[in-house]
């Protein structure tokens, strides 16, 4: 086994490095396509999730690999090579089998415990599968990482570590209040209808929000996500609006949840701002002035439904009227909202204290196998990855207005980023992103069971590559015996030779009593090299063996390549579902 990952996460890149480097679904299977062309690279799978992209790979040799697939990388998330290079890490055989594994079981997610990535995970060796890039090694890797994840999900209290992003998401959105009761009977907004998407719409039917309405690019597949919320049993009301009626939507709604796949931004900074500023006026965007003051006529115009906040007579805090002049009178002018002098930093001040503790590259330990080179390269690397994570400075929580005040609250998933992070800056407006809330989860609590998770994913990655190991070395055993078999039935004939009055009796013991002996000659030995092959280093006990018995290289590749092009000693693609 000769398995090399290598990648950028949220561990080790900054989040405007991750959007930058994100990787749409055509440049996930020209990447694949393009890395099986490489000259170190026999088989080659992409995890890319909204925090972390990895290049998994089985490699001949591992500088040429390591080279190879991070400027892939490069070419193919449009980051230059000499930027992405520092946040980069790389693991290799047994500690990226590691990696993987705890991937799978959410120990390396952004919400500790979180099941999704099981999902992306499925999704990544189904993409391997349809492009015929995952080879054994792939397959038998991610379809183990899956079993793994569910075997950590299923016997700890892993789930207890932490939420989904959605959950965490919207508790960041209510800040002290329960989501349920800071849910109840409000209006949202989802844009997208993919995995992420749907999950957040159900999670919005699940807490109590009263009416959903779903935008999406294709409205088959929104029409479709609406009536399954109608069916889910909620109470939920739902439907599907066109693209083009988002930003009217905007000023009916109190929650937007957003998760495309778009390049681009899904929801200015001047999208949000009119949907505010039109909502307090209360009129929808259409019926608007040309300067964006409200007519002074207000025959036909269409009031904005109340939040229930104000239904139920709370007094809620409205942007004030002189920042949002301001903020309007720069949009007007085509500047930056931040132009408009009411902007409030984003990023942390220059003097943040950097005694945070951020978490580095996960578990770095000597690698088995590998010559001195390889380990100094890479603990390079790797340390490049965390140096570059130590770099980043712990931020406190951005400065958000509590739950009661908020006008709006958005909740973007998408990575590259669908709502523009100026938004932050419009009074009334919480924003909650891929970036806050990886500063929310960094000081969250972690449960015990991540110790037993941990030492399920040790004696996981021991089996697996145990299993490895053994298998590494069937195709010689079978050849092995394959050899014998030819002896036993040329000494047959022989024998046929030497004495043809033997009857079909008498010659059918014969070979029986020699098969015997050489099966019990080959028992003993075949079994114990198995044995030793399968422990850490026994890799060249199939070398041994074809030396010692004088084994035909050619026919053992024709045995490994028989056996892996056997559709019943595949794994079951069912068996990832």
């Amino acid at each position: 086994m000769s398995l090399l990952v290598v990648g950028l996460s949220h561990r080790s890149a900054p989040v405007s490095v991750l959007e930058r480097a994100s990787l749409s679904a055509d440049a996930k299977t020209k990447l694949l396509h393009d890395t099986l062309a490489a000259e170190p690279a026999t088989e080659a799978a992409v995890l890319a999730t909204c925090n972390r992209i990895e290049l998994y790979a089985d490699v001949d040799k591992f500088h040429a690999g390591v080279a190879e697939l991070s400027t892939l990388l490069a070419q193919h998330s449009g980051v230059a090579l000499e930027e992405l290079t520092p946040y980069l890490y790389v693991h290799y055989e047994d500690r990226a089998v590691h990696h993987l594994f705890s991937v799978a079981c959410g120990l390396d997610s952004m919400v500790v415990g979180e099941g999704q990535i099981l999902g992306q995970i499925k999704d990544a060796l189904a993409l391997g599968q349809e492009q015929h890039s995952a080879g054994r090694l792939l397959n038998d890797l991610f379809q183990q990482a899956l079993r793994v994840g569910k075997r950590a999900h299923s016997e700890t209290g892993i789930d207890r570590a932490g939420q989904s992003l959605v959950t965490f998401g919207l508790e960041q959105l209510a800040v002290c209040t329960p989501v349920a009761e800071w849910a109840s009977g409000k209006r949202a907004l989802v844009i997208g209808a993919g995995s992420m998407s749907s999950l957040a719409a159900a999670t919005l039917a699940r807490v109590g929000i009263a009416e959903i309405a779903v935008a999406n690019r294709t409205a088959e597949r929104a029409e479709r996500l609406a009536e399954i919320l109608v069916a889910s049993g909620t109470g939920v009301r739902a439907s599907a609006i066109p693209m083009a009626e988002v930003a009217d939507e905007l000023t009916r709604v109190d929650v937007v949840v957003s998760c495309t796949g778009a390049t681009g931004l899904v929801l200015t900074a001047d999208d949000v701002l009119a949907a505010v500023s039109f909502g307090a006026a209360g009129l929808a965007p259409a019926e608007q002035g040309a300067t964006g003051a409200a007519p002074q006529a207000h025959q036909g115009l269409r009031p904005r439904i109340p939040a229930p906040q104000q239904q139920a007579g709370l007094d809620v805090a409205g942007p004030d009227g002189r920042v949002l002049a301001r903020l309007v009178a720069a949009a007007e002018a085509g500047a930056r909202l931040a132009d408009a002098g009411a902007a409030r930093t984003i990023s942390a001040p220059a003097d943040t204290e950097a005694d945070g503790c951020p978490v580095g590259l996960d578990g770095r330990s000597a690698l088995t196998g590998v010559d001195a080179g390889s380990l100094e390269l890479h603990g390079t690397w790797a340390d490049q990855g965390e140096a570059a994570a130590q770099r980043q400075p712990r931020r406190s929580a951005r400065p958000q207005a509590h739950a009661t005040d908020v006008r709006l609250a958005l909740l973007d998933l998408a990575m590259p980023r669908d709502i523009d992070a100026a938004v932050h800056r419009i009074p009334g407006v919480r924003l909650v992103d891929i970036e806050s809330l990886a500063e929310a989860s960094a000081d969250a609590p972690m449960a015990a069971d991540v110790d037993a998770v941990r030492g399920i994913v040790a004696q996981e990655v021991a089996a697996f590559g145990a299993a490895q190991r053994a298998a590494h070395i069937t195709p010689t055993v079978v050849a092995l015996r394959a050899m014998a078999a030819e002896v036993v039935a040329m000494e047959v004939a022989r024998l046929d030779g030497r004495l043809p009055d033997l009857d079909e009796r008498q010659r059918a013991e014969v070979t029986q009593t020699v098969r015997r002996v050489v099966d019990k000659l080959l028992h003993a030995p075949t079994v114990r090299v198995k044995q030793l092959a399968s422990e850490p280093g026994g890799a060249g006990y199939a070398d041994a063996l074809r030396e010692l018995f004088d084994l035909d290289p050619q026919t053992v590749a024709s045995v490994s390549r028989a056996d892996a092009a056997d559709p019943k000693n595949d794994d079951d693609p069912g068996r990832a579902s």
